[in-house]
C-alpha cells in the first residue's frame, strides 16, 4: 500500500460497513507481489504536434521553425499500389492516428511495446518544418528549409532488456515522397522515395514488401575515455532509394536510383565534450 496516503486509506475504510471492515486484511509485500496484470496495457493514440521553434544552444545556436508532426492528409499513398493502405482509415486528416501500443512487462522484467495500426494496413506519418538556421555573433545560415516527408509506418517493436539495459527498435517504413532544399549548398531534393529492397513499383508490388526494415539497439557503453555515452548500434538497414530531382541552383541536373542499399554493423557513440 506504498502508494496510498493514510488519511486517502481512513477516509476508504471510514465509508465500508463495520461488518465489512472486520473482513478486511491488509496484505504484506510478499502477497502483494503475487497480484500481477493479465493482458498488459493499449494505448489508442490519435493526436498532431505543432512547435513554433526549437532552439539547441551552445555557442552558436541552432533552430528549427514551423515544425509539424501529424498526419498526411492524403489517401493516395503509393497510388501504384492501387489501394489505401491506410486501411479502414480512409478519410483524409492531418492528425497522427490509426495507432495502436501495446505494453506488456514480462515475467523477467523485460517490457514489449508494440506500435501498430488500430485497422489493416499502416500507419501514415507526415513531419515538415521550415527553416533550420545556424545563429551566432557572426550572422545567421540557413543550412535546411522547406522539408516535407509523406511516411508510411507498418509497424514498430521496442524491447528492453532488463538484465543486459538494452533497448532494441525494429521498424518498417516506406517514404512515399520527401522534399527539401539545403539553401547554403544551393541544393534541393525532390521526390525522395524509400522503400523495401525488393519493392518494385512495376514488377513487384507485394504490400510486405514495400516497407524499409531497421533494426537498431539503443544502450549505455563507455566510450574510450571511460566515460558513459549513448550507444546507437544499427545491425541492419536495407533498402532502395529513389530522387526525383537533385536541383542545384534551382536547376535538375537529374536523377538517382539507389538499389539495394545496405547498411549493416554500424556503431554510433554521442557524448558531450
Amino acid at each position: 500500500m506504498k502508494g496510498l496516503k493514510p488519511t486517502l486509506l481512513a477516509l476508504c475504510v471510514a465509508g465500508v460497513p463495520p461488518a465489512a471492515v472486520a473482513e478486511i486484511q491488509m496484505l504484506d509485500d510478499s502477497a502483494m507481489g503475487m497480484i500481477t496484470g493479465q493482458a498488459g496495457v493499449t494505448i489508442e493514440l490519435e493526436t498532431k504536434l505543432n512547435i513554433d521553434r526549437f532552439i539547441y544552444t551552445d555557442e552558436g545556436s541552432m533552430e528549427i521553425n514551423d515544425i509539424f508532426v501529424g498526419g498526411t492528409n492524403r489517401s493516395d499513398l503509393f497510388p501504384e499500389l492501387g489501394v489505401n493502405l491506410m486501411g479502414g482509415a480512409a478519410q483524409e486528416t492531418d492528425l497522427l492516428d490509426n495507432v495502436r501500443i501495446e505494453i506488456d512487462i514480462l515475467s523477467d522484467g523485460d517490457a514489449i511495446i508494440n506500435v501498430l495500426p488500430q485497422m489493416f494496413g499502416a500507419v501514415d506519418l507526415r513531419v515538415s518544418t521550415g527553416a533550420w538556421n545556424l545563429t551566432g555573433t557572426g550572422g545567421s545560415t540557413t543550412i535546411l528549409d522547406n522539408f516535407n516527408a509523406d511516411i508510411l509506418m507498418g509497424g514498430a517493436n521496442i524491447e528492453i532488456d532488463a538484465d543486459t539495459d538494452v533497448m532494441n527498435l525494429r521498424t518498417d517504413i516506406a517514404v512515399d515522397d520527401m522534399d527539401f532544399d539545403m539553401p547554403f549548398m544551393a541544393l534541393g531534393i525532390r521526390d525522395f522515395r524509400l522503400t523495401g529492397n525488393t519493392y518494385d513499383p512495376v514488377r513487384n508490388k507485394n504490400i510486405p514488401d514495400l516497407f524499409a526494415k531497421v533494426d537498431l539497439d539503443i544502450y549505455k557503453r563507455a566510450n574510450s575515455l571511460g566515460v558513459d555515452s549513448l550507444a546507437i548500434d544499427l545491425n541492419s538497414f536495407n533498402a532502395d532509394i529513389t530522387i526525383g530531382g537533385v536541383l542545384v541552383g534551382g536547376t535538375s541536373i537529374g536523377s538517382v536510383f539507389m538499389d539495394d542499399l545496405a547498411i549493416t554493423n554500424t556503431q554510433l557513440l554521442v557524448y558531450g565534450h
